[in-house]
């Protein structure tokens, strides 16, 4: 273990069951936690969700999304399930978390997708009272959809009635904020984060993190993992940052403006086996979650996965 402020690093704490896709391919791309403890982890292989319990015994896997990419776990009425979004085949699914699938939304009706846009959803998250179910398409028209409690489309916003027209609107989740219930949404390629109210009116913006992917919340703490390394524990109304773990200087930006390496190497992210990959510095984190004891899970993007385990100390 390698010591980070308040917290252990487990280094490979799980790694993806072998199978040839898992060796082609297997990035790791979503976690989640459930009440229980246990994690459940979202890659491209097949079956593509993985559970384990706190301990990493493999516990049940299920699910064939081969281009898995975000997850989200929601409780509705006391139960908890799961969204996920697969950016190849563009469905955005909610399961239970055995796997049984509970509600698939239709493609929104968008003037852009008549264009040369694809629908490319890349993460997926529901309100807690309203039931209604928000998608970003962070690698499409860069959108954000908002469909009912019943999967129909409503409507979708673009940025420009905030902080400006959204590049690359990666995760987002909703949590409850001080004046009610709040939609935090990651702005990546515009290195920042957007926060909007349950309708949609835009609230504030926060350049604190550089390549944000997605969003977790525990108490006032909110953890973002960054596609250029590092992950970052931020306070969730201000969003000052708490502190950084496993930030690697051989990627990332450099305090003249510029980034490490200065062009990615030749298949970045999706390296194996380089010095880039080493324990105690993330090469490129695409989620984190927070279990209930204030552990943090990490999965990166990265050809044949990664999974890390943050201990609280």
């Amino acid at each position: 273990m390698m010591n980070h402020t308040n917290y252990e690093w487990v280094d490979e704490w799980v790694t993806i069951p072998d199978s040839p896709m898992g060796r082609t391919n297997g990035i790791t791309h979503g976690v989640a936690v459930s009440a229980t403890g246990y994690v459940f982890v979202f890659h491209q292989a097949s079956p593509s969700v993985l559970v384990f319990n706190s301990d990493g015994q493999l516990l049940d896997a299920w699910g064939d999304f081969p281009g898995a990419h975000g997850m989200s776990l929601v409780i509705q009425e006391g139960k908890e399930f799961l969204w996920l979004t697969d950016q190849d085949s563009a469905r955005v699914v909610k399961t239970t978390l055995d796997g049984k699938t509970m509600m698939e939304l239709p493609s929104p009706d968008h003037v852009l997708y008549s264009q040369d846009n694809k629908y490319i959803p890349t993460w997926a998250s529901q309100h807690p009272d309203t039931g209604e179910v928000w998608v970003a398409d962070g690698y499409g028209a860069y959108l954000v959809h908002r469909y009912d409690s019943h999967g129909n489309y409503q409507s979708s916003i673009d940025g420009s009635e905030g902080a400006g027209r959204f590049c690359e609107p990666h995760g987002l989740a909703f949590t409850r904020g001080s004046d009610g219930v709040e939609l935090f949404i990651t702005d990546r390629s515009n290195h920042r984060i957007a926060v909007y109210d349950d309708q949609g009116n835009f609230l504030r913006s926060s350049l604190s993190a550089h390549s944000p992917c997605s969003f977790d919340f525990l108490n006032n703490q909110v953890v973002v993992p960054e596609l250029f390394t590092g992950v970052k524990l931020l306070e969730k109304n201000n969003l000052e940052l708490i502190t950084e773990i496993g930030a690697n200087e051989l990627v990332g930006p450099r305090p003249d403006g510029g980034w490490w390496p200065p062009a990615a190497p030749e298949g970045w992210p999706n390296l194996a086996g380089t010095p880039l990959i080493r324990p105690g510095r993330f090469n490129s984190p695409h989620a984190a979650c927070f279990a209930p004891n204030g552990d943090i899970y990490v999965v990166e993007w990265i050809i044949g996965g990664r999974i890390t385990k943050l201990v609280r100390k």
